[in-house]
């Protein structure tokens, strides 16, 4: 039985919406997944792409510990022969590599065992292995996704959104998560809350009705990107140039180091401008323009019996 799985890059939070919004954007990881009916010897991990050489091709890969996450939530495993992973999303970027594997993973296991968990059920497991569902619920699901922790689980509703493109810069900076996570306060002021509260709503407007002229405003932020930016050479520089070249909204992507820009034209002008301001302070970058996909995890299931 062969397994592969799609599963779209994401940028999450963008400005306000911190650890609750989150869109799906047109760069994959694809996984696949071979099974045998007698056990192999080893399970072969090849990695191609993003990661190669860096992500681990044994237990301590994420697809193969998501994997086993879901073997063991069911209660079955199937005898694992081959794992193909070909990653397009850069990994520690702020584009959502960690949960695109943790999906992958548990997507492919699910398919397997003849899905034995709905989507609902994956959703909550990717969440709990990652340890919040901005990322993993645009990944799942595709489009613009509001995500929320409630007492019963991870609450997501699909929000309609008009079709965009976005500029994506990652200066070559390491930022890890745990980093940028640290970085953040314990408290903050009560007018910094409401002043996210309603840039978030004015921000899910703009997205559903492709109002470019509310994102300057929509996106700003008080909650994570003040503490952030100054983790990150040049990045309020990389804002301000993005600005001037036309971009209508500018935010980290997750918790960096990826810049994402909203602008209506102009892509190729914003993304030199980000590139130089990078460039400035002595970082080189890569660069994407990229749909926003209303599709999000694909799987598909090959059966080699005769």
């Amino acid at each position: 039985m062969q397994v592969t799985v799609t599963v779209p890059a994401t940028t999450a939070n963008l400005g306000p919406g911190f650890d609750c919004l989150g869109l799906a954007l047109g760069l994959y990881n694809q996984i696949t997944v071979i099974t045998s009916d007698v056990p192999a010897a080893r399970l072969e991990v090849l990695v191609t792409g993003e990661g190669q050489g860096q992500i681990p091709t044994d237990e301590a890969n994420l697809v193969i510990r998501a994997m086993e996450t879901l073997f063991a939530r069911v209660g079955k495993r199937p005898f694992l022969q081959q794992l193909r992973q070909t990653n397009h999303i850069p990994v520690s970027s702020g584009l959502g590599s960690s949960a695109a594997a943790t999906l992958a993973g548990l997507l492919a296991a699910n398919a397997l065992l003849a899905n034995p968990l709905s989507q609902a059920d994956i959703l909550q497991l990717a969440t709990q292995m990652e340890g919040h569902p901005d990322n993993v619920a645009p990944a799942l699901y595709g489009g613009l996704t509001l995500a929320l922790t409630t007492k019963q689980g991870v609450q997501v509703t699909r929000l309609p959104i008009s079709p965009m493109q976005v500029v994506v810069v990652l200066p070559d900076f390491s930022l890890s998560t745990a980093a940028a996570r640290a970085a953040l306060p314990t408290h903050v002021p009560l007018a910094d809350a409401v002043f996210n509260v309603g840039r978030m709503g004015l921000l899910v407007h703009a997205l559903q009705a492709g109002d470019y002229d509310a994102l300057a405003e929509a996106m700003q932020d008080r909650l994570h990107q003040p503490y952030r930016l100054p983790l990150i050479p040049g990045t309020t520089e990389a804002f301000q140039a993005a600005r001037r070249a036309g971009a209508a909204g500018v935010a980290l992507s997750g918790a960096g180091p990826s810049l994402v820009a909203f602008a209506p034209g102009q892509h190729e002008t914003i993304r030199t401008a980000v590139i130089n301001a990078f460039r400035q302070v002595g970082l080189t970058s890569r660069s994407w323009i990229l749909p926003i996909v209303q599709q999000g995890s694909v799987v598909a299931v090959e059966n080699h019996e005769n």
